[in-house]
């Protein structure tokens, strides 16, 4: 049974990202692909598959229950390595299944190497180091005491990673901050190969930093917006395009979101449309409804302020958002029949609403914007 509505996921652009983040990325760098946020809205399912067949075989997510989810869906020599959360009855399918790990506390160690122990197997894990955003990380007391730990259990605690996180590597304003963490980090580094301890990948930049800071992709880089052909902030584009002298947008937007019209309506000059007196029609005016609201990721905030798209016109969203409803005004676009295509986000013939102005409408992040969009959603992967 259909949804109300679609995303639409184009992989020529995914493969037009992918192949600008390995034009700045170093040859040797390993590309892993952010997939946090349900693949910051775009749909696990779906993602994982294109990105496989455009070469990417590591994947990042946040948590356990999502490891599972893009385990459902990875290829056989892809790896999975979770950023953040683990719950502790979740350790025995992460190292049964060879999930990698950030360890960022002595307790995740010392669970790891007992659930490790117990199953005569290795938990293949990533030191996360505390450099100084003072969030998740090993203090210095604390990874050396994690060296001591891990170089007497070399059976059961493989080091596949030492990662830390930049507090903001999209704005120069923490340029500073970053200088000195990245110093941090690789100081620590050496702390634990004076301890004997040799992470196979060092790794600190996300999509701003491998831009920004291009001295700091070590191994890996996490690249997660940019893949999906969004800039992390204007001013890590504008950083990226003055070194340049084309400065057209390298990247592709990768998702659009599209529902179609439910009915349409003639309206009397005077009467009120929609709850309360929220807009009043000044002429005699015709109406489309569509079937989405704010319980499918439509912000009320786009209330008399938003704008879709229909028959290749910009239509305004009139009156209120509903839970399941938008109303528009289509009064100078009367062709308008029941089962046209709208576009709630993405381009129709030479309109366009784009993320960041339709982010900017909701007085929003585009991150906040992708994340927010509902898994019950189809995704649909566009082949050319």
């Amino acid at each position: 049974m259909a949804s109300t509505s679609r995303i639409i996921i184009r992989k020529d652009a995914l493969k037009h990202n992918v192949r600008f983040i390995r034009s700045v990325v170093n040859p040797d760098t390993v590309i892993s692909a952010v997939i946090k946020g349900n693949a910051y809205g775009h749909g696990v399912s779906v993602i994982i598959p294109a990105l496989e067949e455009l070469g990417i075989h590591h994947f990042s997510v946040y948590s356990s229950a999502e490891a599972r989810e893009a385990c459902q869906h990875r290829g056989k020599h892809t790896t999975i390595m979770v950023m953040g959360f683990i719950d502790e009855g979740d350790l025995e399918w992460i190292i049964r299944n060879e999930i990698e790990f950030y360890v960022s506390h002595p307790l995740q160690l010392e669970q790891a190497l007992t659930k490790a122990r117990s199953m005569h197997k290795d938990a293949r894990i990533h030191l996360d180091i505390e450099t100084g955003m003072y969030r998740t990380g090993l203090t210095l007391p604390q990874l050396k005491q994690a060296a001591v730990v891990i170089n007497r259990n070399r059976d059961f605690l493989t080091i596949r990673g030492a990662a830390s996180h930049f507090a903001g590597a999209e704005s120069i304003a923490n340029h500073m901050r970053i200088k000195k963490q990245y110093a941090v980090f690789n100081k620590r580094i050496r702390m634990l190969q004076e301890s004997g301890i040799h992470p196979e990948t060092k790794h600190i930049a996300s999509s701003a930093a491998m831009i920004n800071y291009p001295e700091t992709q070590m191994d890996l880089v996490r690249t997660g917006v940019l893949i999906y052909g969004y800039w992390p902030t204007k001013e890590t584009f504008i950083h990226y395009t003055h070194r340049r002298k084309d400065k057209t947008d390298p990247l592709r937007r990768a998702l659009s979101w599209v529902t179609r019209v439910m009915l349409t309506k003639d309206i009397p000059e005077g009467e009120f449309i929609g709850y309360g007196l929220n807009y009043q029609a000044q002429q005699k005016m015709r109406i489309m409804v569509l079937p989405v609201g704010y319980c499918n990721g439509y912000s009320r905030s786009l209330s008399n302020n938003g704008h879709v798209i229909v028959r290749g016109m910009r239509s305004p969203v009139i009156g209120m958002v509903n839970m399941n409803m938008i109303i528009c005004d289509i009064t100078d676009n009367p062709a308008v029949r029941p089962g046209d295509e709208v576009t709630l986000i993405g381009r129709q013939g030479d309109a366009e609403i784009s993320f960041s102005s339709f982010a900017e409408m909701n007085n929003s992040l585009n991150y906040e914007i992708l994340a927010r969009l509902p898994d019950n959603i189809d995704r649909i992967i566009l082949n050319n």
